[in-house]
C-alpha cells in the first residue's frame, strides 16, 4: 500500500478539537528530538467529525525515556508496555512505535520463558508479549483495521495514512490490516472491537473479514475473562448496545459470551422483545449523558431470566430470597468462567433484583428507606425497563414517579400551651429526596 500524506489543507482536523494534555503531550516529545503522533481511534473520529472519547499517542522514544519526560508518567502493561500520563482530568496513553517480531525472535508458548522474551505467542497464534520496537510505519501496519491506522503528526499537522484507511473511511469499511484469519486469531477481541466500530460508527464490516469472524466467533473464549469484561462493558454501555446485540446474534459471537442466553432466544419471542426494549432503554440513557452502570446492563440483559428462574424454585417452596440468591450465582459461576465480572458489581446486580418486590409492593413498606440504599436508582431503571415492555404491572412505576415528585411535607408548628414554658422543640433535618429518575 502506498503512503500517502494529507497536508493540513487537505483534511479537516483542527488543534482546537485536540485535548490540551495531549497537545502539550506532543509539543514536549516533538520539542525533546521525538516523533510524536496522535494514532488510532481518535484521527478516524476527528476526520468523521465526532468527538473522541480518548486520545492515544504513539512515538518513537521508549518507554523509559518518556518516564524521565513526565513526572505524571507510570509505566504499565506486560503484554504492551505502555506509558500512561496523569493529568487531573484525564489518562494519556503514550506508547512506542512497535514492529512485528523478526522470525528468529518469535516464540511460541512451549519456549523457556526464563528471559523475558520481546515476542511471545502461544501455540494457537495468540500473541502474549509484544514489546519489539520499530518504525512509525510498522507500528501503523501492525494495528487492527486501516481506519484505526490513521497518524495525526505534530510536526507539521499533516494526516499519514499508510494502509489505505482513508479509502476504507470515505467507503464506510471496517477491514483487517492483512489477513484477517491472522489478525483474528492473533488478537479474538478484535472480532469484538469490529462489531463494536460497525454498530457505533454507522459502518461495515467487510465482506471477507465478515466471514472470517463468523468462521472464528467461538474463539474469542481464548482471551482473558477480565479483558473480555471490559470490552462487554464498551460494547453495551456506549449507546449502541442494540445494534451491537443483533451483530453479535448474527456473528455467532453471541453464541460463544452467553451461551445459556442464546438457547433461551431460541423461539423466545417475547423473552428478544423485552432484551430489544431494555438495550434501547440502556441506549436513551446513554444518549442523555446519563452512563448506565454495569450492573444496570447486567440486569438489562440478564435480569428478566434470572427472575424467571428465581420464581420458579420460588414455586418449589424455596423462600423468594433465597431463591434470588441461588439462582445468581449459578448464573455467576457458569458466566463467570467466560468473563470475570467483579464481586462488587455481581453484588449490585444481585441487590438490584431484590429491590423489585418492594418495589412492586403496594403501599411499600417505609418507601423513604428505599429511597436511600444505594442500588435504588438502578433498580428504578430497571423497573422502568420491565414495565416498558409490559413484563411488569406499571401501577407499581406509576406510584413511585408520584412519591417522588411529590414535595416533602411541611411540619406545622404548635404554639406552646398558655401559662406554660415554651418547650425547645428539637431541630429535625429534613432529609432531601431524590428527584424522580429520568425516563429512559
Amino acid at each position: 500500500m502506498q503512503l500517502r500524506i494529507i497536508s493540513r489543507e487537505e483534511h479537516g482536523i483542527s488543534r482546537k478539537q485536540i485535548s490540551r494534555n495531549a497537545l502539550r503531550t506532543l509539543y514536549r516529545l516533538h520539542d525533546n528530538g521525538f516523533i510524536a503522533y496522535l494514532v488510532g481511534g481518535c484521527v478516524r473520529d476527528l476526520l468523521l467529525e465526532r468527538t473522541p472519547k480518548d486520545f492515544d499517542i504513539a512515538t518513537n522514544a521508549a518507554p523509559g525515556q518518556i518516564k524521565r519526560l513526565f513526572r505524571n508518567c507510570r509505566l504499565v502493561g506486560r503484554r504492551f508496555r505502555l506509558a500512561h500520563l496523569h493529568f487531573p482530568d484525564e489518562i494519556l496513553e503514550v506508547s512506542t512505535f512497535r514492529a512485528s517480531a523478526p522470525p528468529d525472535e518469535e516464540e511460541t508458548g512451549e519456549a523457556d520463558h526464563h528471559h523475558h522474551p520481546l515476542h511471545l505467542k502461544d501455540g494457537d497464534g495468540m500473541v502474549l508479549r509484544d514489546n519489539v520496537f520499530g518504525t512509525p510505519e510498522e507500528d501503523a501496519l501492525r494495528r487492527d483495521f486501516t481506519i484505526n491506522a490513521l497518524a495525526y503528526n505534530i510536526a507539521d499537522f499533516s494526516v499519514i495514512d499508510y494502509s489505505g484507511g482513508l479509502n476504507d473511511l470515505a467507503q464506510r469499511l471496517i477491514r483487517p490490516i492483512g489477513d484477517p484469519f491472522v489478525r483474528f486469531t492473533e488478537d479474538p477481541v478484535r472480532m469484538i472491537r469490529a462489531v463494536r466500530f460497525a454498530a457505533s460508527h454507522d459502518l461495515v464490516i467487510e465482506p471477507v473479514a465478515w466471514e472470517t469472524l463468523c468462521g472464528l466467533s467461538s474463539t474469542i473464549t481464548r482471551a482473558s475473562p477480565a479483558r473480555l469484561y471490559e470490552e462487554l462493558l464498551k460494547l453495551f454501555l456506549l449507546g449502541s448496545a442494540g445494534p451491537v446485540f443483533m451483530l453479535l446474534e448474527a456473528s455467532g459471537l453471541l453464541d460463544a459470551l452467553f451461551p445459556g442466553l442464546r438457547k433461551r432466544l431460541d423461539g423466545n419471542g417475547d423473552l428478544r422483545k423485552t432484551l430489544q426494549t431494555n438495550l434501547e432503554c440502556l441506549d436513551r440513557l446513554s444518549r442523555k449523558g446519563l452512563s448506565p452502570s454495569p450492573a444496570l446492563f447486567l440486569a438489562a440483559l440478564f435480569g428478566p431470566v434470572l427472575e424467571e428462574e428465581a420464581l420458579a424454585r420460588h414455586r418449589d417452596g424455596i423462600p423468594h430470597q433465597q431463591a434470588l440468591d441461588d439462582s445468581c450465582a449459578i448464573f455467576l459461576e457458569a458466566f463467570c468462567k467466560i468473563v470475570c465480572i467483579p464481586g462488587r458489581i455481581s453484588g449490585q446486580l444481585r441487590r438490584i433484583l431484590a429491590l423489585q418486590p418492594l418495589l412492586h409492593r403496594r403501599p411499600p413498606r417505609r418507601p423513604s428507606s428505599l429511597v436511600i440504599r444505594p442500588d435504588f436508582a438502578d433498580a428504578m431503571s430497571y423497573l422502568y425497563m420491565m414495565a416498558k415492555t409490559g413484563s411488569k404491572d406499571k401501577t407499581a412505576l406509576e406510584w413511585w414517579n408520584l412519591f417522588l415528585s411529590e414535595a416533602p411535607p411541611k411540619i406545622p408548628a404548635q404554639p406552646p400551651t398558655d401559662g406554660a414554658p415554651a418547650k425547645r422543640r428539637r431541630k429535625r433535618q429534613r432529609r432531601n429526596r431524590p428527584s424522580a429518575q429520568p425516563t429512559v
